[in-house]
């Protein structure tokens, strides 16, 4: 048994030295960024970064447990996967039928409770929207929709 647990914690440690790149860049919003194409007020840009943008964006707050593996791998991956879903970085370069699905998605989402996913609002609860927040974003979602939509 012994021998197993040292083995075990050789593996572990081996394990921190295999890193996934992270989701970091140092670069300001560009012209696709779906918040320089269709400036939100103030406290729906608050909300937004507080709520979405460690996943949907090209930049991630990590915290301190993302420096461990096998965390680190797993967060990778979420991150990675939502922003194949949907990146605000990258807003302006979908098609405009892709635009407008992903705008619905994120009213439906939002809506639903199904964004921020409850697995992160267990770590980081600052990023619950109360309802006025929904409501906030809805309405310069249908805003962005409209403007959007327009031939």
């Amino acid at each position: 048994m012994k021998r197993f647990l040292i083995i075990l914690v050789a593996i572990f440690i081996g394990l921190q030295f295999v890193r996934p790149e992270k989701n970091l860049s140092d670069k300001a919003p560009g012209p696709d960024h779906l918040a320089v194409l269709y400036p939100p007020s103030a406290e729906v840009k608050a909300l937004i970064e507080r709520s979405c943008y460690d996943c949907h964006t090209n930049n991630t707050r990590y915290p301190w447990y993302a420096n461990v593996q096998p965390v680190a791998w797993w967060l990778n991956d979420h991150v990675t996967e939502a922003k194949e879903h949907f990146n605000f970085e990258e807003f302006g370069s979908y098609s405009k039928k892709r635009q407008i699905h992903k705008l619905e998605e994120i009213v439906e989402e939002v809506g639903e409770a199904k964004m921020p996913l409850p697995s992160y609002l267990y770590i980081h609860g600052d990023a619950r929207l109360t309802s006025d927040e929904i409501k906030s974003l809805g309405d310069w979602v249908d805003a962005v929709l409209d403007q959007v939509s327009e031939p």
